[in-house]
């Protein structure tokens, strides 16, 4: 009886893996699908399955390279909650403030600030 049981929990767990669907991402007008941390995903996100991607004709980022084995499957992103968050990821390093001066151009000031705008922006 025993071994009956562990042999069903083995099945069950090999068609749950197989049956969760992969994830990927596009954005709002392109025609590509991306991993997670794509790059390319900064601005807007919509999420797919990654076979309803390609039903839908979109074709695989050159750079993130997304497949099967190396995107995340929905079940995994239902645990991480640092891809899923909806708030950006801390700078580390300093970079240009994106402000504008009064003469209409770019503040030259740095900052580590995540709004990306010097103190005085």
């Amino acid at each position: 009886m025993k071994s009956l049981k562990f042999l069903l929990l083995v099945l069950s767990f090999a068609f749950v893996n197989t049956m969760v669907a992969q994830t990927v991402y596009t954005t709002n007008t392109g025609e590509k699908y991306h991993k997670s941390s794509c790059g390319y995903l900064k601005y807007s996100k919509k999420e797919y399955t990654l076979e309803k991607a390609i039903e839908l004709g979109f074709e695989a980022c050159s750079v993130c390279k997304p497949t099967k084995s190396n995107t995340a499957s929905t079940n995994a992103n239902a645990f991480s909650s640092s891809e899923n968050s909806s708030t950006p990821a801390k700078k580390t390093s300093a970079t240009q403030c994106t402000g504008k001066t009064k003469a209409g151009k770019r503040c030259k000031r740095t900052t580590k600030n995540t709004s990306g705008r010097c103190y005085q922006h």
